[in-house]
C-alpha cells in the first residue's frame, strides 16, 4: 500500500467535529471562536492527510489542477472540512500562477472563463480566496468582474489581503457576497516560536472582537503545531470554527444564502490528476 493510501486510510478512521450550523451550537456562539484557513491545499498528500484527519473544522483552500486537489478535496468533505477555491491571482513580484492564474492582462470573458473553470475543478466549493494576489486585488475593474461572477454562487469570499491596498472584499461585499477578511497569517516564518507567537495574537484578537480568522500553509512544523496545540483549546475557553460558521456568528447567525438563490457548482469533466 502506498504511504498516500496508507495516511488516507488513517484520516478517514479520524473523526471530525463540525459547526458549520451555528445555530445547532448555540453555545460556540458566545465563545471566542477562530477559524482557521489552510491555504495552497492540492500538492502535498502527507501533510493534506494529516490536516484532513484533525478533529477540529479547519477550512482546506485548494488550489486548482493540482496533483492532489480532487482527491484531497473529496476526503475534506467526507471529512467535514469546509473546501474553498484557493485563485491564484496577479502579484507584483511577477511570481508564476500555474494552472487557473488570473492575470492582469486578461480581458474580461477570459478571467470569467478561467475562474468558472477552476470553481468547476475543485470539488465541494464552498468559499473562494485569493492565491497571492497583490496586484489583482487592487484592480477595481478585475476585482468587479471577478465578483460579478461569484455573485452567480453560492460561495463566500475571503480577502486574504495579500496587500494593504487590496480593494477584493469589498468589492465582494458591494456584490452581496458574503465576505470576511484575514486577520492574522500564523506561518509567514516556519518555526514553532513565530507560529505560536501569531497564533497567540489570533487567539487575542478572537477574546477581543469576538471572532478572528487566520491562515496558515500545509507546512510540517505549522501541521505540527496545529496537531499539539488545537486540543488545548477547550480549555483556554475558545471554539474553532469553519469560515462560514465565523460568518454566521459575526452576522446574527443569519444563513449565509438563501435556498436556492444561487445556482449551484456543477464540476466539469475531471482532468486527470496523477
Amino acid at each position: 500500500m502506498s504511504l498516500f493510501a496508507t495516511l488516507l486510510g488513517l484520516a478517514l478512521l479520524a473523526p471530525a467535529l463540525a459547526l458549520a450550523d451555528i445555530s445547532a451550537e448555540g453555545e460556540s456562539a458566545l465563545q471566542p471562536t477562530i477559524a482557521i484557513i489552510i491555504d495552497d491545499m492540492g500538492h502535498n498528500p502527507v501533510e493534506g492527510a494529516r490536516l484532513i484527519g484533525l478533529e477540529q473544522p479547519l477550512t482546506l483552500a485548494f488550489l486548482p489542477y493540482r496533483r492532489y486537489t480532487t482527491r484531497l478535496a473529496t476526503l475534506a468533505h467526507r471529512h467535514h472540512k469546509e473546501v474553498m477555491l484557493h485563485a491564484p491571482m496577479d502579484n507584483t513580484r511577477k511570481i508564476g500562477l500555474g494552472a487557473g492564474g488570473l492575470t492582469a492582462e486578461m480581458d474580461r470573458d477570459d478571467l470569467i472563463r478561467t475562474l468558472r473553470r477552476s470553481l468547476q475543478s475543485v470539488p465541494h466549493v464552498r468559499g473562494v480566496n485569493n492565491h497571492m494576489g497583490s496586484l489583482l486585488t487592487q484592480m477595481p475593474e478585475p476585482m468587479a468582474w471577478i465578483m460579478e461572477e461569484l455573485h452567480n454562487y453560492p460561495v463566500y469570499f475571503v480577502d486574504s489581503r495579500t496587500i494593504a491596498s487590496s480593494v477584493a472584499g469589498r468589492t465582494a461585499a458591494l456584490n452581496n457576497i458574503p465576505t470576511v477578511t484575514r486577520d492574522v497569517f500564523l506561518d509567514h516564518e516556519q518555526t514553532e516560536a513565530y507560529i505560536d507567537a501569531q497564533f497567540r495574537l489570533l487567539v487575542e484578537k478572537a477574546r477581543k472582537n469576538g471572532t478572528a480568522i487566520g491562515i496558515g500553509h500545509p507546512h510540517t512544523v505549522t501541521v505540527d503545531y496545529l496537531e499539539k496545540t488545537l486540543p488545548e483549546l477547550d480549555e483556554e475557553g475558545i471554539a474553532v470554527a469553519t469560515v462560514s460558521a465565523v460568518w454566521a456568528i459575526r452576522n446574527g447567525n443569519r444563513r449565509m444564502f438563501a435556498e436556492g438563490e444561487k445556482q449551484e457548482i456543477v464540476p466539469a469533466m475531471a482532468s486527470k490528476q496523477d
